[in-house]
């Protein structure tokens, strides 16, 4: 990328050459990496690689625009700031933007304990949900050869539209894929979609403005329902929670 070492930058076209073909060579397109030409896009990824240059990351979050939006909203600045957190989500992206991401150098310099996974979401309308879990299956495996220490809590697609929506049963056909990857160890799989439902199934506004993204209602159900997971996977006995402050 601008301002690499031209060293640096013929390795990561050649890693990312070498992980596209062997993906054609054996699945589709939510494997094979893939650029998006939008040039806000490449300036959120040149972002993403400023920051890992940056400094210590010991939790870092990746996905797509429901990760990039906890900005640095009253939420994040509770619970991931004291722990070093980076926020890896970009708007729109799918399985095969994450890949291409990770191939261009996103995750090789930092050294992270865990990682926070939530992607497929933007897959749902153009992949069936085998290929869209052979995507996430796909960047588990890069995160494990890229960061063998960090362990990674994978996230279930999170509920959304209103509950007769056809969406949401492909949404529960993909996490049951994506349990499936889990191995309680080094990946741990966690469904947190209750958290956002009410009794009917509904999503109030409140939580989900748009009935996809969070609002702050809804960051805080998250970062809620993902705590004791994340903790126990951190390896914290006790972690210090500031109290609530404004957006």
């Amino acid at each position: 990328m601008m301002g690499s070492p031209p060293s640096r930058r013929i390795a990561r076209v050649v890693a990312a050459a070498t992980l596209s073909i062997a993906a054609c060579s054996r699945g589709p397109s939510t494997v094979v990496p893939e650029p998006r030409g939008e040039s806000w896009w490449l300036d959120r990824h040149r972002g993403n690689l400023a920051r890992a240059r940056e400094g210590p990351v010991d939790l870092l979050f990746l996905g797509d625009s429901i990760t990039q939006r906890w900005g640095e909203n009253a939420i994040w600045r509770r619970y991931y700031a004291p722990r070093r957190a980076a926020n890896f989500g970009i708007d729109g992206d799918r399985t095969q933007n994450v890949l291409w991401r990770i191939a261009d150098g996103e995750l090789d310099a930092i050294d992270p304990r865990a990682v926070v996974l939530l992607i497929g979401t933007n897959n749902l309308d153009n992949a069936p949900t085998v290929e869209i879990a052979e995507g996430v299956g796909a960047i588990l495996g890069e995160i494990r050869r890229r960061l063998p220490k960090a362990r990674i809590l994978l996230l279930g697609l999170f509920p959304r539209s209103r509950a007769t929506d056809p969406a949401r049963e492909k949404i529960g056909e993909v996490n049951a894929r994506l349990e499936r990857l889990g191995d309680g160890d080094h990946v741990r799989y966690l469904d947190v979609g209750g958290a956002f439902l009410e009794p009917d199934g509904s999503i109030a506004r409140e939580v989900m403005p748009d009935l996809l993204h969070p609002g702050l209602e809804g960051y805080r159900r998250w970062a809620e329902a993902m705590e004791p997971t994340l903790r126990e996977m951190l390896g914290e006995s006790r972690v210090e929670i500031p109290a609530r402050d404004s957006p």
